[in-house]
């Protein structure tokens, strides 16, 4: 089995002192992506483990990289409704209006997806509420789209 496949089943599992030693002993390991263009920062964000998120990260991960749908590891965690994971990478400084290939953003994934903690988590972080994606709606419109009154009413209240 190739090394990064191991190394991409290691992060999975959650296994922090696995993927630290493979890090310590092939550090190229941190540029690989897997066979869905995935790196191994935006994996452990998918896959919630926060601890290997901070590893990766302090051995030089790119926070903003993307797989081959264009999405970063943040638009990830707002499609999983990791509210922590998002929190660790917003605090670290993944760019919140970084768009995928459809033109979607963490804020339209959030609404999208109705975590409504994460939307609340980005607008107070300053994500750009003007973006459209490729179809040509708003995160607000996604809202609306969705029917959700809760999601409705933090757009609404930003517009007054």
């Amino acid at each position: 089995m190739k090394n990064s496949t191991v190394f991409f089943e290691e992060i999975r599992n959650g296994n922090y002192q696995k993927v630290e030693k493979m890090l310590l002993e092939n550090s190229v390991l941190i540029d690989e992506k897997d066979k869905r263009g995935s790196t191994p920062l935006i994996l452990a964000a998918y896959y919630n483990q926060i601890k290997i998120v901070n590893l990766l990260l302090k051995y030089g991960a790119k926070i903003d990289a993307k797989d081959a749908s264009g999405n970063s590891a943040l638009m990830g965690t707002c499609f999983k409704g990791f509210t922590a994971m998002t929190k660790v990478l917003i605090e670290k400084g993944a760019n919140i209006n970084e768009r995928n290939a459809m033109g979607a953003t963490s804020l339209i994934y959030a609404v999208t997806f109705k975590h409504v903690a994460i939307v609340k988590l980005l607008l107070e972080n300053h994500a750009d509420v003007s973006i459209k994606d490729g179809r040509g709606n708003t995160a607000a419109d996604h809202a609306k789209l969705q029917g959700h009154p809760e999601l409705i009413d933090l757009f609404s209240v930003r517009d007054r």
